[in-house]
């Protein structure tokens, strides 16, 4: 695999990437299954199965919870349009764009602790 020199504020907006989906995904993982309060369910018997999945009441998500949501969907949105539309793209061409997105994501400066020692 070819090596990369990128620019730092690229790798910075990247690990911050990381960081801000993974956090949004932790938050998601401790939310009610319904944004609005909704009754419990369970679902019908499958066809080849007799598993039921089973729904309990959801309170709903609190204003506060809603409002986290809405931050970080946008920070990641922000961060995604700042990656890729940094400036250091094109100065590559062809796949070589796409090689080095790819590397970005997993380059020691840009890359989460978890990720960047799991080589």
């Amino acid at each position: 695999m070819a090596e990369y020199d990128f620019p730092d504020d690229l790798c910075n907006a990247q690990l911050r990437l990381h960081e801000t989906q993974a956090a949004y995904q932790a938050l998601c993982r401790t939310l009610p299954w319904s944004v609005e309060p909704a009754e419990g369910w369970t679902g019908v018997e499958g066809q080849y199965s007799s598993y039921r999945r089973a729904f309990p009441a959801s309170p709903g998500w609190t204003d506060e919870q809603k409002a986290e949501v809405a931050r970080l969907r946008g920070l990641v949105l922000e961060l995604s349009i700042e990656v890729s539309t940094h400036p250091y793209w094109a100065t590559l061409q062809g796949s070589a764009v796409v090689e080095a997105r790819m590397a970005l994501k997993h380059h020691p400066d840009a890359a989460p602790p978890a990720t960047a020692n799991a080589a």
